[in-house]
């Protein structure tokens, strides 16, 4: 499957950013999806995952209450929205599929995602 991540930008502190991830694929249905980022000189870390149903999501404690992770299964696209950025949201923001997790699991390692997209550039000014 091959993805492709979209929406990135500049944008003030306090501000929002929609990322859209779209997926070359029929069987979109059958894969998690994943949002990753990397900021400069730090690993790539796990920012949201939403399992094939879009029935669970999972986040980390730094975009907890701040960002949410959608699908459109019918447009082969996942979706993550940013509100209240910060500075150190600042990255490159990827997205990811994992064909391999059980049913309602989301994985939050770099090495459960077989399939990753271009990054797409956040960069959130002072």
């Amino acid at each position: 499957v091959q993805l492709q991540a979209s929406g990135g930008g500049l944008v003030q502190a306090g501000g929002s950013l929609r990322l859209s991830c779209a997926a070359s694929t029929r069987t979109f249905s059958t894969y998690n999806i994943g949002w990753f980022r990397q900021a400069p000189g730090k690993e790539r870390e796990f920012v949201a995952g939403i399992s094939r149903s879009g029935g669970r999501t999972e986040y980390a404690d730094s975009a907890k209450g701040r960002f949410t992770i959608s699908r459109d299964s019918a447009k082969n696209t996942a979706f993550l929205q940013m509100d209240s950025l910060n500075p150190e949201d600042t990255a490159v923001y990827y997205c990811a599929a994992d064909s391999t997790s059980l049913m309602y699991t989301v994985r939050n390692r770099v090495s459960d995602y077989a399939y990753w997209g271009r990054g797409t550039l956040v960069t959130v000014s002072s």
